[in-house]
């Protein structure tokens, strides 16, 4: 009972660090609240649980939690540094400037932290960007002109480009001197700028075209164009020609029927449309009257007849005095990106995310921090539906041209997966706890072993680790390992050959099927006979192995009868283990401990099948001696 629900905790523990990987901070308060209910690795639980509640912008819930957590024994040091950070936040600045100087002193006088404790960082962002791992990789569809907006469509990618190949009269954009954009389209596997090509239909215009959304059949789009419909230009009393959202449908193969959306409007800015999985919402920047500033986010909702409805602005978490763009909304939770001038960042756009309450309303945003974000434009963030791949448009160091499109791949957490295994017959070991901790000491986590010896949980990459195993009757042991340098692996494999090497003098030899006898008989029967040439094996691959023999039996007969008998099957054994070689000193004693030792409640006058009376008539073997 105890496994089973040691089982059902580590499985709670995965599905907590699951949601809060996955921004569901909500509902991994919720599991993190029923693992410290039940005590179940209490102090991991209790700072993940700080952690969420600073994710959520309610450092007044956060704060009595990382007063718990800074007790911790081993607790690491990054924990002062957010109890502190909690603490202004709270209005508490002498307590907080004390936990704050007790960071430094714990190694941290170079962290640069310290030195802009004072300024207005986001701590939000910082814990999670001191988690978060990601891997960029440029793509080879990039040119010297600008690539941007990359979305996936059934095997392909999607993007806006302002190539100007196979166009014969040159159409160049006043503000860059780049040809006008269009909507291009590449295999996902393999593409390049050589097999890249227009998308086909109407969507691509004389004027700017994309970048695109696509419902999740792939048989309609949104996408960005200048007002610019059945050939003729709609511009604003300036004679401005604004960009707004336009949809199309694919019909035989080709994207035709494109029609403007009644979002648009000649005055004002309507572009970068979004759409959720379901096809309901429409996501998209404007500058519309009566936002923050610059262009913000704003949500309309997709009507039956096919109209957006009255756009809602998505309020000031998410929009500032600056430029909020490039809306993404992600299909599993409905967690929205977008890139941001206004907020506090690393350069001039940067991605963040948004955090929302049970209530499903936003109340954070995240930096999603280095490499995703950089020092110049880092804009159009796309994730696959699998949530560990996905695009990010930029414009930094390093590119091939203007605007290019890079792919990465947000690394999940390492697996550890191992056994632990028995030192004299190299069996696995069930029910077996195991501890993974930091090297420091902190403990981390611990779980049961199962049937065939094995555990698994996930770990930090680039970490040192102390693995400690354990079990009742045996010696405690540990094993160092650690998770440097494994970018690409999903799955850590850590047996290290961790043996639980039973205690001389008391524990009885493991995983050897016991040795039972027919009623009111003591000769060695076939399938004892198996289990005792296991025994020989054994005492020769181990010469200085000694150990002694204890037999017993069930309950009927009178008792002095049943001590008889039971040193009668003592010396069977022994005569049997005798006959294969195996010296005589090395079984130090053989003795019959009649019905005093029955492992059942089929003592006397009880009455008991014959298969519970079975498990008391046996010989039971003791290692005295090892080395």
């Amino acid at each position: 009972m105890i496994g089973a629900s040691t089982f059902g905790q580590t499985a709670k523990q995965k599905k907590a660090d699951r949601e809060y990987n996955n921004f569901s901070f909500v509902k991994a308060i919720k599991t993190y609240e029923k693992l410290i209910d039940t005590s179940f690795n209490e102090q991991y639980a209790m700072r993940k649980l700080g952690d969420a509640y600073i994710m959520l912008r309610q450092p007044e819930k956060a704060l009595a939690i990382y007063k718990k957590v800074v007790e911790q024994p081993n607790v690491p040091s990054e924990y002062y540094l957010y109890y502190a950070q909690t603490l202004r936040a709270n209005g508490k600045y002498e307590a907080s400037k004390k936990w704050m100087k007790k960071y430094k002193e714990a190694g941290n006088e170079k962290d640069s932290r310290v030195k802009d404790f004072f300024k207005n960082k986001d701590l939000a962002s910082a814990i999670f960007n001191s988690k978060e791992k990601n891997i960029l990789k440029k793509l080879n569809i990039n040119t010297k002109f600008n690539e941007f907006g990359a979305v996936l469509l059934d095997g392909d990618i999607v993007f806006a480009s302002s190539r100007d190949e196979g166009v014969s009269v040159k159409r160049l954009y006043a503000w860059d001197k780049q040809p006008m954009l269009d909507v291009f389209e590449t295999p996902l596997e393999g593409g390049s700028v050589e097999n890249t090509k227009k998308l086909k239909g109407e969507v691509n215009s004389i004027q700017h075209d994309g970048p695109v959304t696509f419902n999740s059949e792939g048989t309609k789009m949104y996408f960005s164009r200048n007002n610019y419909f059945e050939a003729k230009k709609i511009n604003d009393a300036k004679g401005i020609m604004h960009v707004g959202i336009y949809s199309a449908e694919l019909v035989d193969g080709t994207w035709i029927n494109v029609k403007p959306t009644n979002l648009n409007n000649p005055n004002y800015i309507v572009y970068h449309p979004s759409l959720s999985k379901d096809g309901k919402k429409l996501y998209f920047a404007s500058d519309m009257p009566g936002g923050f500033g610059g262009t913000d986010i704003y949500v309309s909702e997709v009507q039956e007849d096919g109209s957006l409805g009255t756009p809602t602005n998505l309020g000031e978490i998410i929009n500032t005095e600056g430029n909020e763009a490039f809306p993404f909304i992600d299909s599993e939770d409905e967690t929205l990106y977008f890139s941001s001038d206004g907020h506090v960042g690393f350069g001039l756009l940067d991605v963040f995310a948004t955090v929302k309450d049970k209530e499903n309303n936003i109340v954070n945003i995240i930096n999603l921090g280095k490499p995703i974000n950089s020092k110049k434009d880092d804009f159009g963030y796309y994730l696959f539906d699998e949530g560990f791949k996905g695009f990010i448009s930029s414009n930094r160091k390093g590119g091939v041209g203007g605007d290019d499109i890079y792919a990465f791949t947000r690394i999940p957490p390492l697996t550890l997966k191992g056994q632990i295994f028995d030192a004299v017959n190299n069996e696995p070991v069930a029910g077996a706890k195991v501890i993974l901790a930091r090297q420091n000491g902190e403990e981390m986590a611990y779980f049961i072993t199962k049937k065939d010896g094995s555990y698994k949980h996930l770990i930090d990459r680039d970490k040192n680790f102390v693995l400690k195993g354990s079990k009742e009757k045996y010696q405690d042991v540990a094993a160092n390992f650690n998770s440097f340098g494994l970018e690409k692996e999903k799955e850590l494999v850590v047996n290290l050959n961790i043996p639980l090497a039973p205690i001389e003098d008391v524990v009885i030899l493991a995983d050897l099927e016991t040795i039972y006898f027919d009623l009111d008989k003591s000769n060695i029967r076939p399938d004892a006979a198996l289990e005792l040439d296991k025994v020989v094996a054994l005492m020769n691959k181990y010469p200085e192995m000694v150990i002694r023999l204890e037999s017993h039996t069930d309950s009927r007969a009178d008792d002095q009868y049943n001590i008889r008998l039971s040193n009668r099957r003592a010396k069977s054994t022994y005569n049997y283990i005798i006959s294969k070689g195996i010296e005589a000193n090395r079984i130090t004693k053989y003795e019959g401990f009649g019905e005093t030792q029955l492992v059942n409640k089929c003592s006397n006058g009880v009455k008991c099948s014959e298969e519970e009376h079975q498990l008391n008539r046996r010989t039971e073997f003791i290692i005295v001696k090892m080395k």
